[in-house]
């Protein structure tokens, strides 16, 4: 008697992963969602009208983008144990930050000049590693066991974005080391590197599907979709919209995004305290709260501290945003660690018996 193999296909469940608040909460704020549908109606309402939506840009860029830099130091205090463990991101790199500023505002052309390049080159970095880290804590959370060839394959996928950016930019990226006329002026280099950002263009779309393809011809646990939404939403911010909307529309909801994740992993360090005695809506609000706060002083205050020190008015404001950036991705790379760390812990209940397999960084 012959004995037949049972293929067990996923069900609905398997394939939308397992979400942290709800289904349509973590598509919409964390996976990108609400991106993908609110971009395209920005850009027709842009062409159909005639005008732009520049009047909604400062609240908004306040809600969000702002209280999102402000929350990574917010939840870097706030994180158990992370004044003791990280005593140089606490303590000694905000000093450091402020002596680079000051630095950069004696010497604008120099040095100033520099760091500005480095914020815009590392921003678009930035955003294609938390699409990566991100879409390994959701495979983690789903139960979609990861192998350390897949976890690179997803990190180079997330990374296309990025790499797109990089040939592109005119001041930042290979712009900074190169200068755009110079490459201009070379046989046969303009043509290459058109093509080569076309090809990346076309992969930053064609890949994510890939992944979840490999996945379901190995009939193992299927990826998520909610990684696929975030690899495409990334792609969508720096491939269809052009550099300067990438800068503009997709710090919002880059800010939506990074808020919606700091403040429920803020909720469960709290409310998983012994002594808690307030919910999880009251937590959450007074993270967005003190981030809300702290941005408005950073981005809003900050700058006039300078100004009224005798500094001109554009170089304060300027320079001042790079430094919060630059200081933003540092602190990111460290506070979002998995691995034996609270972090990993809150992302499954049976998390706790396998922290010896995390490995992922939202950076």
């Amino acid at each position: 008697m012959s004995v037949q193999a049972v293929v067990v296909r996923p069900g609905l469940a398997e394939w939308a992963g397992r979400a942290f608040v709800s289904r349509t909460f973590d598509y919409l704020f964390i996976g990108g969602g609400l991106s993908l549908l609110a971009i395209p109606a920005v850009l027709a309402y842009q062409q159909f009208n005639e005008g732009s939506l520049a009047a909604l840009l400062p609240p908004l860029l306040l809600l969000s983008n702002s209280a999102h830099f402000a929350a990574s130091t917010v939840r870097l205090y706030t994180k158990p144990g992370a004044r003791q463990e990280m005593a140089f991101l606490t303590m000694a790199l905000p000093l450091l930050s402020i002596a680079v500023l000051l630095l950069a505002l004696l010497s604008p052309t120099k040095v100033g000049a520099q760091l500005q390049a480095l914020y815009l080159t590392w921003s678009p970095f930035h955003y294609a590693a938390q699409a990566f880290g991100l879409s390994v804590m959701y495979c983690y959370r789903s139960g979609c066991r990861l192998g350390d060839g897949e976890k690179t394959a997803l990190w180079w996928v997330a990374m296309l974005p990025f790499g797109r950016a990089f040939l592109g930019g005119t001041n930042s990226g290979l712009g900074w080391f190169v200068p755009r006329d110079t490459i201009m002026a070379l046989p046969v280099l303009p043509a290459v590197l058109a093509m080569v950002t076309q090809g990346l263009a076309v992969l930053t779309f064609v890949l994510p599907i890939a992944l979840v393809l490999h996945r379901v011809v190995k009939r193992e646990h299927p990826l998520p979709a909610i990684v696929p939404c975030l690899l495409v939403a990334n792609g969508v911010w720096w491939v269809v919209l052009d550099y300067v909307d990438a800068f503009v529309w997709a710090t919002v909801f880059h800010g939506i995004q990074y808020l919606a994740i700091a403040a429920i992993f803020h909720v469960k360090d709290r409310t998983s305290e012994p002594d808690n005695r307030h919910g999880a809506a009251y937590h959450a609000a007074w993270f967005y709260g003190a981030s809300l706060a702290l941005g408005y002083a950073l981005f809003y205050c900050w700058p006039y501290a300078y100004v009224l020190a005798g500094f001109g008015q554009a170089e304060s404001m300027l320079l001042v945003i790079a430094v919060i950036n630059i200081h933003h991705f540092i602190v990111d790379r460290y506070i979002w660690r998995l691995g034996r760390d609270r972090n990993y812990r809150h992302l499954s209940p049976e998390a706790a018996t396998r922290v010896d397999v995390a490995g992922a960084v939202v950076a």
